[in-house]
């Protein structure tokens, strides 16, 4: 994970110009949370960013805590939690180190286009701290730009933003051997994600429980 780069997007960028931060939830997470399929409960958001949807769950009855690599992104995180009057955790924690700062576990797990800016050889280590990180029988919800995906180029698994990260496209049977050894897939498929600045994109969408 290019950490020290998102780092500096967050600290340099203004929130409109970055281009995954968009402040209204994505639609699978609110039909998740609108259709009682996962009801409030201890929920951690895996790369909250600016923590638009922690703060969103939270305003939902959720008790969120948002992990991002990213100080900057936490700073913005707390003070839009603050403004908004929610309560929320944030905390500063290298999803790929020992998260010892994350003492409980948690009934409800999400990543949204995160797992993109991890290459293969990360995405072992990661899985298993969200594994570790969640309650027997929680739900984990994951999605993930598709290698069938048109932008950046269209083509190849591993592309350059006009932002400068570097990301890797999935294919879902990667996501399928990636997640099973830790969760029971409920669903996996290919769907339709609107892009910040036009277009669409095409992600793998994930719906897995805790073994």
């Amino acid at each position: 994970m290019q950490t020290a780069e998102i780092d500096e997007i967050y600290r340099k960028v203004p929130l409109d110009k970055i281009p995954w931060n968009i402040e209204t939830p994505p639609e699978v997470l609110v039909k998740l949370v609108k259709s009682g399929q996962v009801r409030p409960c201890r929920a951690i958001d895996l790369g909250c960013g600016a923590g638009n949807y922690a703060v969103w769950l939270a305003g939902h009855g959720f008790e969120v805590t948002g992990v991002d690599s990213s100080p900057a992104a936490i700073q913005i995180a707390r003070g839009k939690a603050a403004e908004k009057g929610m309560r929320c955790t944030f905390i500063v924690a290298d999803l790929l180190g020992d998260l010892h700062a994350l003492e409980r576990t948690f009934d409800f797990a999400y990543d949204y286009e995160l797992l993109h800016h991890l290459m293969p050889e990360e995405r072992a280590i990661y899985i298993r701290n969200v594994q570790r990180l969640t309650s027997p029988h929680a739900t984990y919800l994951s999605v993930c730009f598709s290698v069938d995906d048109s932008q950046f180029g269209g083509q190849g698994k591993t592309r350059k933003t006009p932002v400068g990260t570097i990301l890797y496209f999935s294919s879902e049977d990667e996501i399928r051997d990636l997640v099973s050894p830790y969760f029971d897939i409920r669903s996996l498929k290919t769907i339709d994600v609107a892009a910040k600045f036009g277009g669409i994109h095409k992600a793998i969408c994930m719906l897995g429980e805790r073994m």
